[in-house]
């Protein structure tokens, strides 16, 4: 088959440790011709063969990590460029299979184009159901001033959702949510296919953790928690830093926030006033240390704002899971992430509206970890690699395992 990946997610290489390139890596590995598109700031459009798949690397401006007004222009931008690029890259090129990991802000015209020209399949794996993720948190209104962008991408999502064939989403709780709210989609079209990733062994030895947590000016005598990735408003820094305060006291528990987004400045500000001993905050960490550096730590940890109404499901969980971390949900009632940490036997669940229960939760952390690394790994294995996810696309889009279309 030749598989179309469309994402809003940069790579660099195929050889990215991300949950986008895994994937994509997995449906090359099967046999298929696979061509990747990615978002790059680079002044051209450009591919190459990347490990037997084409990454088309799309020029566009930056759409993570950046203002609200910036990235829903880029994000519009980026599809109008898109067609160009894939035109020009993958000439000639009949796709069978559109595999969609975005949201409705880009890539309707872009999947439109190519399921009309070559009756492709297109899957979409949802990944973030906006404009109400945005409503839920304040970005967005459905009345006044925004009123009139709200009902702009509602009528764009609707669209987006009539043109999928099958619809991927992250867990049960998300399904129904779509299934509820969707009535115009038939519920068989709707599906469970969870972020994936191919596991690597990140696990270290005594000295392997020692060394790390002196590298990084991490106490070694502590339980360390540790948050790692996007720090904006869907994680409700107001809320974390009250976390953390309230914690200042806490001298057997040490928290390591590395990340960036929008709402950073708060917790650097934070840091500044407060100056907590037991906290430290980075922006960043080498990608070839971040996942070796949760192997170091004992505890993950896990924000979502509480006024969430759409079940999210952080990936950032399964680098958790892979590093063989117990993890700490502190969510919104919606979302089932917690529900299948604690049902998987493998941390703890608490609503991120509540400082007192996060400290209950941190104190159960830090004296009973028996067992949860070992279940960590177990159930990331049972439910979240890549190739179940390969093969609940290709059972829902085509009936078979995948391998027999592959390519010859």
């Amino acid at each position: 088959m030749k598989i179309l990946f469309l994402s809003v997610y940069g790579i660099q290489d195929s050889n990215d440790g991300y949950i986008y390139a895994d994937l994509v890596r997995e449906f090359a590995r099967k046999g298929h011709s696979v061509y990747a598109v990615t978002p790059t700031r680079g002044q051209t459009e450009s591919y190459s063969d990347e490990n037997g798949v084409t990454v088309i690397r799309v020029k566009n401006g930056q759409v993570q990590k950046t203002s609200r007004i910036k990235k829903v222009i880029n994000l519009l931008t980026l599809e109008k460029h898109t067609i160009s690029a894939v035109k020009k890259c993958a000439k000639g090129v009949k796709f069978d299979l559109i595999v969609n990991m975005c949201s409705n802000l880009c890539y309707a015209k872009t999947v439109a184009y190519f399921k009309k020209r070559d009756r492709a399949v297109n899957y979409l794996l949802l990944k973030d159901m906006l404009p109400q993720n945005a409503v839920d948190i304040g970005i967005m209104a459905t009345s006044g001033p925004m009123g009139f962008v709200y009902r702009h991408f509602k009528k764009k999502e609707k669209k987006f959702y009539r043109n999928a064939d099958y619809i991927g989403c992250m867990s049960e709780a998300n399904r129904e949510y779509v299934v509820r709210n969707h009535s115009e989609l038939a519920p068989e079209r709707v599906t469970v296919v969870p972020n994936s990733i191919e596991p690597q062994d990140v696990s270290l030895d005594g000295a392997g953790r020692a060394a790390m947590r002196e590298k990084y000016g991490l106490p070694q005598d502590k339980t360390i928690f540790i948050y790692g990735g996007n720090l904006g408003k869907p994680q409700d820094i107001p809320f974390i830093i009250e976390c953390l305060r309230a914690q200042k006291e806490n001298n057997e528990a040490f928290f390591f926030i590395v990340g960036d987004g929008t709402e950073y400045g708060k917790l650097e500000q934070f840091m500044e006033t407060d100056k907590p001993s037991n906290v430290k905050l980075m922006k960043r960490l080498p990608r070839e240390d971040f996942d070796v550096m949760l192997a170091a730590c004992d505890i993950g940890l896990i924000f979502l704002d509480h006024r969430f109404t759409v079940p999210n499901y952080p990936s950032r969980l399964l680098s958790y899971m892979q590093a063989g971390l117990p993890v700490l949900a502190c969510t919104d009632p919606n979302t089932d992430v917690g529900k299948d940490i604690v049902a998987g036997g493998f941390g703890w669940q608490c609503e991120s509206n509540d400082a007192e229960a996060f400290g209950k939760a941190v104190r159960e952390a830090t004296h009973d970890n028996s067992g949860k690394r070992e279940a960590a790994l177990r159930y990331l294995k049972e439910n979240f690699t890549v190739e179940r996810c390969f093969r609940l696309i290709m059972k829902s889009a085509f009936n078979c395992e995948g391998e027999e279309y592959a390519d010859q």
